[in-house]
């Protein structure tokens, strides 16, 4: 009788399997495979040679690539690219702000593994955990939830306090690999602080280091609707200032969250695809906090009862505003707005650097029928979802948030005839680009659309805000008489000095300017506002000389302090994954007013093919002053 095989050596070809597998930059000494794709092993016999129509050798393997992508370019960029921009600012000024991914770099993908065995899902059962861990369905709402550390001991702990001595400001960050280390080193200790574009980040990278196709998305004038009802709810006062709300309801001037691709078998067919997933803790879903994944689709045709939080998705890009003037212990309701949330939702172009619009993939054009209808479905929804539950009924939503741009509206009494309507529009109107460091000049353009002569009192005020929506105290006012001739148009001039508004501004760099008018013979009162984002110089970076791999290379990185005034405590970080093995943290001290200056780094390339260095100065004044480089890194000379 034959005697069997008996395996000595089995030679996975680590390095042949990951360089065609696209894992070779996360190790070439074991094997890391891609689902859905061939691989080579060779076996080494003790006894005896393979004898074909005699021996059998039976592998058993179970694979279906459920986030399968057709696209070699998607694959590259959604998979493989290990830099990008989150967009930030506000919807009237984009800004990229560039970060390092750095999925491949050394130890994260253990890292990421143990960010799983950390989960409550794999502490609680762990036979079941590991079982679903071929489901992206499932990972992605453990990977949700870990990223956060509000139910576990996740990765980041979130901050909007302005209060960040403990930790560092979150607009600081420049990559996730310094955070996913950090985390790692502290025995998985939260890492503070995080804010919306830090967890979407780390999320993408744990993501794409899993091989879950992932891209950053980034949603301008982005609504937070806690009841469910479907409309937030924004208030002011007799000056035009937006009020703080005790309630939860928000509009942030902009919010960041993932798509992940997959198959959605839990979903009726076609709403596979594009999945919304939301690592910042905002609501909880199933007992933790995580949102998602919510099919795009299923956003966009307002079938909001699918599975996972795909109502909260739907009031993020399409929920309507209500306005309130609130005055004497009351509130007077004066204008129902359908178009300010979700404007411009942006995410990084495939192998470009320029950003694309997204916003036809979660919302018909706004003020469309199609639009309308859909709204009106996802509210019918929603009410037959509630009306099983006599405790909940529709309330009044929350804590306003900046429109970017001018918003204009008349705010009407009930008592209102059409004689007594003004015809007067106010509109704000920069004079300078908004620089920070210099005084803000702007106008107030009062028209006269009328026959009729207009007596207006208009107060005027100035207020920081938070990205999140959350307003500071008033910090300018002013009062203007203005007196208008039919169809007569004025101007107010108008300046906030820096030493004005230096002390009072917040990290986001928002500042809300409004109008409030009346006019004498009518009861009707025009609000206008405008949100201005100060800008900073940028960090330039420049290469010297050719990137080679195994070759060093010098990297300039010139800055200034943009400020009249000296700056403190400054920090340049600089990092770039497969040109530097760790982050850069140069210590420059004092920087005189307007001073620039300029340091050399030197750094030897592991990694070939196209990267990106990612810098940032802080000081005891700023925190994010930003700047890249991409850089094309040779094999050999």
């Amino acid at each position: 009788m034959e005697q069997g095989l008996e395996v000595a050596l089995t030679d996975l070809q680590s390095t042949w399997n990951n360089m065609r597998h696209h894992t070779d930059e996360i190790s070439s000494d074991r094997l890391l495979v891609r689902r859905g794709q061939a691989f080579n092993i060779t076996l080494y016999f003790r006894n005896r040679g393979f004898q074909p129509g005699l021996d059998n050798i039976i592998f058993v393997a179970e694979t279906e690539d459920s986030v399968y992508l057709d696209s070699e370019p998607q694959r590259q960029e959604y998979v493989v690219n290990d830099y990008g921009f989150i967009y930030q600012g506000n919807k009237n000024w984009i800004r990229p702000c560039p970060w390092n991914y750095g999925q491949f770099e050394e130890n994260i993908i253990d890292i990421c593994l143990e960010l799983l065995d950390k989960s409550l899902n794999f502490q609680i059962d762990p036979a079941t955990d590991c079982a679903l861990r071929g489901s992206p369905v499932y990972i992605s709402r453990v990977v949700c939830a870990m990223i956060n550390s509000n139910d576990d001991s996740g990765v980041l702990n979130g901050n909007w306090s302005e209060n960040y001595l403990d930790g560092v400001n979150p607009a600081e960050w420049t990559g996730s690999v310094a955070i996913l280390k950090q985390w790692h080193a502290t025995g998985c200790q939260p890492v503070r602080y995080g804010q919306c574009w830090v967890f979407a980040a780390i999320m993408c990278t744990v993501m794409r280091c899993l091989g879950i196709p992932t891209r950053v998305i980034t949603n301008f004038d982005s609504g937070h609707d806690t009841d469910g009802n479907l409309i937030i709810d924004e208030y002011y006062d007799s000056t035009g200032r937006i009020l703080e709300n005790k309630k939860k309801d928000s509009v942030w001037n902009f919010h960041v969250w993932n798509e992940c691709w997959m198959a959605r078998k839990d979903l009726p067919p076609g709403y596979g695809g594009w999945q919304v997933l939301d690592a910042t803790p905002q609501e909880t879903s199933n007992g933790l906090y995580c949102c998602g994944p919510a099919s795009v689709r299923a956003i966009k045709e307002g079938e909001v009862e699918l599975n996972y939080d795909t109502a909260f998705a739907f009031s993020m890009v399409n929920a309507d505003c209500m306005s309130w003037l609130v005055y004497g212990g009351k509130e007077q309701k004066i204008h129902r707005d359908t178009n300010t949330v979700g404007n411009f939702i942006s995410t990084k172009s495939i192998q470009s650097d320029e950003r694309d619009d997204i916003t036809e993939n979660y919302k018909y054009i706004e003020g469309s029928p199609q639009e309308r209808q859909v709204f009106l479905k996802a509210l019918q929804k929603l009410k037959a979802g509630r009306s099983e539950d006599p405790h909940q009924a529709d309330s009044q939503h929350s804590l306003p948030e900046p429109r970017s741009g001018d918003g204009l509206w008349s705010l009407h009494t009930p008592s209102l005839r059409p004689s007594d309507i003004v015809q007067v529009s106010l509109k704000f109107q920069l004079l300078d680009p908004p620089h920070m460091g210099q005084d803000i000049r702007f106008v107030l353009l009062a028209l006269n659309m009328s026959l009729q002569f207009k007596d207006l009192k208009v107060n005027l005020s100035a207020q920081s805000l938070l990205h999140d929506g959350s307003p500071l105290p008033p910090f300018w006012q002013d009062t203007a008489f203005i007196t208008l001739s039919p169809e007569e148009a004025k101007t107010h001039s108008c300046r906030i000095p820096y030493s004005q508004y230096s002390q009072y501004l917040s990290t986001d760099k928002l500042i809300r300017i409004s109008a409030l008018g009346e006019e004498k013979s009518s009861p009707e009162k025009i609000l206008v506002d405008k949100i201005i984002t100060l800008a900073y110089p940028g960090i330039i970076i420049n290469v010297l000389g050719a990137a080679v791999v195994n070759q060093p290379l010098s990297i300039q990185v010139l800055f200034s302090n943009p400020l009249s005034e000296h700056v403190e405590d400054c920090v340049l970080t600089v990092e770039g994954s497969g040109l530097f093995k760790k982050q850069q943290r140069v210590l420059i001290g004092v920087l005189k007013p307007q001073h620039r200056a300029s340091i050399t780094l030197e750094t030897v390339p592991f990694k070939s093919g196209q990267r990106q260095v990612q810098a940032n100065l802080r000081s005891n004044k700023f925190k994010d002053i930003k700047g890249y480089r991409n850089v094309y890194v040779d094999l050999r000379l």
